[in-house]
């Protein structure tokens, strides 16, 4: 493959580049929204057309078939999902629940084409840069946006609010038990025949929740469209990364509403204990692909703000052992412990029992493996999950529960979070 770098405006470039990679059948579209830390590696980067790909149902050893897949491809960019479901594969659980949104359990693709944006250039790889240049910039934008109208998507909870206060005070009933000390609780969000056009909804949530791990992924006819804040695991060299997020507060309508909201947040007992108890999980977990002793979970708790909440994120970092592959490090510690609860085994367990349906994609991660051994993953929270063919739209929500949770403010807690996605799709909820 070569390698060609273009100056270009890439505001419009990008648009024109999205548009353009609709024709294929596979395209995975990461985008920081300018949000940038000391880990930070990519402003964005759209991959287009499988040459390859590995794809698991989630039945047989899925970790294992991608570390051989992976071992074939140490040398080029992978793109791709872990659908929350691999956890009952991990830790060996026999799942219950059924989901309408069948994805595949796991799904990497080798591009044909990557187009990095750096600053104000695109660097393209492919077998001829400039062909894909000259195609990306000819491409027409439709000047006639394709998005819902008010009142076209009906979208539907799949627990009532009585349902969700009942599962609350039964996750409560097994912390007073002690058969764990926190569970992430989610709900799902649904609606059928819809009729939406995925980059048109894409790039209106994008817009009104910028964040740093925005996706856009499609594979043929199924479409996820990822408004992600939370990193699950990246590596930087020999360095493992985990910024779990736990602590929600809203925006405030005047910068003083705003401060006062974050002094709030830094002060919350609950939230506090949340982001606390994920953390010695992460840092557990961490430590099954560490270097002996080198686990830091020191920077815990810090603000962190975007369009629509401010959110506590903690970083956990290690040393990898050298022992230990990149898959091997990834399937350590998934699924993400924020969207699971302490302890893990314990909270998937009890919320496969009462949250209804199967989360698929949602609570897993999107990604991508880079040819210099470096990796990053999100969390996928959200995010929009749509089957054009089945005409099927689903989103889930959740948030943690302790034992001082208090029922209404957690179901509430959803409804936010579930906000920028109704205000995308001008949907109403039934």
């Amino acid at each position: 493959m070569a390698k060609a770098i273009f100056e270009v405006d890439v505001v419009l470039f990008k648009k024109k580049a999205l548009h353009w990679c609709q024709q294929f059948s596979e395209c995975c579209f990461l985008e920081s929204n300018g949000y940038a830390d000391e880990y930070h590696k990519i402003d964005a980067l759209l991959a287009v057309q499988a040459v390859d790909c590995y794809r698991a149902d989630g039945v047989n050893d899925s970790f294992l078939a991608l570390e051989d897949f992976r071992t074939k491809h140490t040398l080029s960019w992978m793109l791709g999902f872990f659908s929350y479901d691999l956890g009952n594969e991990v830790e060996q659980l026999s799942p219950r629940l059924n989901g309408e949104m069948v994805f595949p359990a796991l799904y990497f693709f080798v591009p044909a084409t990557i187009v990095r944006f750096i600053g104000a250039t695109v660097e393209i790889e492919s077998e001829n840069p400039e062909y894909i240049f000259q195609c990306i910039i000819s491409t027409a934008i439709p000047t006639q946006v394709d998005l819902p109208k008010r009142g076209d998507i009906r979208v539907q909870k799949l627990f009532s609010k009585r349902d969700y206060l009942h599962a609350f005070e039964n996750m409560q009933q097994h912390i007073r038990r002690g058969d764990i000390y926190e569970v992430n609780l989610c709900q799902e969000f649904y609606a059928e025949s819809a009729v939406i056009d995925p980059l048109s909804v894409y790039e209106k949530l994008n817009s009104i929740s910028p964040m740093p791990f925005s996706c856009f992924f499609k594979l043929n006819d199924q479409y996820v469209l990822c408004a992600s804040p939370e990193r699950f695991l990246a590596k930087r060299k020999d360095l493992l990364i985990s910024q779990p997020i736990k602590g929600t507060a809203p925006r405030g309508k005047t910068p003083q509403e705003d401060h006062d909201i974050i002094n709030a947040l830094q002060q919350n007992p609950k939230e506090i204990a949340e982001n606390v108890m994920i953390v010695d999980l992460v840092r557990n977990d961490l430590t099954r692909s560490a270097k002996a002793g080198t686990v830091d979970a020191s920077r815990k708790l810090a603000v962190h703000t975007f369009q629509q909440v401010h959110q506590l994120i903690s970083t956990v970092t290690c040393t990898k052992a050298t022992t230990v592959s990149d898959v091997q490090a990834i399937k350590n510690t998934f699924p993400a412990g924020s969207m699971t609860g302490a302890p893990k085994i314990s909270a998937m367990q009890l919320c496969e029992k009462y949250e209804g349906s199967r989360r698929g994609i949602y609570a897993g991660a999107i990604g991508y493996f880079a040819p210099d051994g470096d990796f990053d993953l999100n969390v996928v929270i959200r995010s929009i999950l749509y089957d054009m063919k089945k005409g099927r739209l689903s989103f889930h929500t959740g948030g943690a529960i302790t034992l001082h949770a208090e029922a209404e403010k957690e179901y509430e807690e959803c409804l936010l979070k579930a906000s920028a996605i109704l205000t995308t799709l001008s949907a109403h909820l039934d």
